[in-house]
């Protein structure tokens, strides 16, 4: 194929109307009608499809993705299937049995001695849900040299003797297992399929950071990829770029308000926005308060906001503070959500229109692998706010699927704001749908993507344009 692609009768947003769309060199070079094809390019049909720039994601998690797909999934499992899968478990390739979707309320709480009743002789790590905590056996514990480690996450009990959980440690388990970090081609490649072009890794330790910047220039990441770890020094590439500061603000340890405020200024001097975790009421309460005394920067943000009430979005909008939120956490555990919630938060769960009227830009995204990585399916929970029992969490939160779209389309260091078109001299990033945008909206689904493009490149969908 040449460095040239034409693609024939594809539909622009918002005009609707049918155009041809030239590629070359990796930006679009020309939009009309009846263009001519060049000598060596490729001529694809468009058949009517629209034409999107591609789809971001701004929050997601690379690497913790790719170790998911190794790992043994026991979110739909009872606490009896929980024991009986790790009896059975057969070690990985590491020699480690890896258990994702560890849920405490479902599956009761754990440390290693719960894990060494159901085994106790595989290395076994088992991760919470929210991705804050792992619960490691004894024979783990061992493996990992936890005893003598000095790691701050580690959990004791009153003897100094580990008790199996790990809070936010990953850095220093990392580090403690070695071996060779997980490819992240196949992460890539399902992205691009969901026609999305451009994430945020919101993993905030700096190895991972790393890692993810690797995986970029070793092109098993063709998307566009900001990172907002702790890094410094990452390689040059025009799809590699650093974003804000992750900063967690974790609920079962709280910072305190000089600390937090300290990292933010830090962030600020070496001219780094934050983007600050918070799912609680106090935590969002601590992070303004911490973000008052250290002084806003353009593009500070908070990730989650899963508790905000209208005073709060009216402090976020006051201090041009952006929101990334994740819709998709409704119809996945919408119900838990309710259940476990104090009654005074339930109004105030997961908003995203409330705080679009309060003046806040927001956008929506993942948190893959703890979310659904689908974005159309993010723009279906936007829409509707449906938990997984058919109970409308929030009804006034809801937000139409354009408005969802728009914050997809947005640049990765501004969440929230103008969305990106497809105009002659811009990135040739792009989705091509299999119908109409209208038509596609009505019900949003990862099928209609016909191909994507980055850089010009076919990413996903080759077969489909011939």
């Amino acid at each position: 194929m040449g460095d040239e692609l034409l693609l024939r009768g594809v539909e622009l947003h918002p005009r609707q109307d049918l155009v041809d769309c030239r590629i070359r060199d990796g930006v679009i070079a020309e939009l009309g009608r009846r263009l001519r094809p060049g000598p060596d390019g490729l001529v694809a049909e468009g058949n009517g499809g629209a034409l999107l720039p591609g789809l971001a994601d701004h929050h997601v998690h690379l690497p913790a993705m790719a170790a998911h797909h190794a790992s043994l999934d026991v979110s739909a499992l009872s606490r009896d299937g929980l024991a009986s899968s790790l009896a059975q478990a057969v070690a990985g390739q590491d020699g480690w049995v890896r258990v994702v979707g560890y849920d405490d309320v479902v599956h009761g709480d754990l440390d290693r001695t719960v894990l060494d009743v159901w085994n106790h002789m595989l290395p076994v790590r088992v991760q919470h849900r929210s991705g804050a905590l792992w619960i490691v056996n004894s024979p783990g514990l061992e493996r990992l040299g936890a005893a003598s480690a000095s790691c701050d996450g580690i959990e004791r009990d009153g003897a100094g003797r580990p008790t199996g959980r790990l809070w936010r440690a990953d850095a220093w388990l990392r580090e403690a297992l070695g071996g060779r970090p997980p490819s992240l081609r196949g992460v890539g490649a399902r992205l691009a399929a969901l026609g999305i072009t451009h994430v945020s890794d919101a993993t905030p330790d700096a190895g991972t950071g790393g890692m993810v910047a690797r995986a970029v220039l070793r092109a098993e990441l063709p998307q566009h990829v900001m990172v907002m770890a702790a890094v410094t020094g990452l390689p040059p590439h025009p799809r590699l770029s650093v974003g804000p500061l992750k900063l967690v603000v974790a609920d079962h340890a709280l910072p305190e308000i000089d600390d937090l405020a300290g990292r933010m200024r830090r962030a600020h001097a070496d001219e780094r926005p934050v983007a600050v975790h918070c799912v609680t009421r106090t935590a969002l309460a601590l992070t303004l308060a911490a973000l008052d005394r250290a002084g806003a920067l353009e593009g500070d943000r908070v990730e989650h906001c899963a508790i905000a009430d209208p005073s709060a979005a009216g402090e976020l909008a006051a201090r041009r503070i952006r929101v990334v939120t994740q819709p998709t956490l409704i119809a996945l555990r919408g119900d838990d959500y309710w259940e476990r919630a104090d009654t005074r938060d339930r109004p105030d769960l997961w908003r995203y229109a409330g705080l679009l009227r309060a003046g806040v830009r927001v956008a929506a995204s993942s948190d893959a692998p703890y979310g659904n990585p689908d974005p159309w399916a993010c723009l279906r929970a936007a829409s509707e706010r449906l938990t997984p029992s058919g109970r409308v969490l929030g009804a006034e939160e809801r937000v139409p699927v354009e408005v969802a779209l728009r914050g997809m389309l947005s640049p990765l260091d501004d969440p929230g704001g103008p969305a990106r078109r497809v105009a002659v001299g811009r990135p040739a990033d792009l989705v091509l749908l299999d119908r109409p945008l209208r038509e596609a909206l009505r019900a949003p689904d990862a099928g209609h993507v016909r191909a994507t493009f980055i850089e010009g490149r076919i990413v996903h969908g080759a077969d489909r344009l011939r």
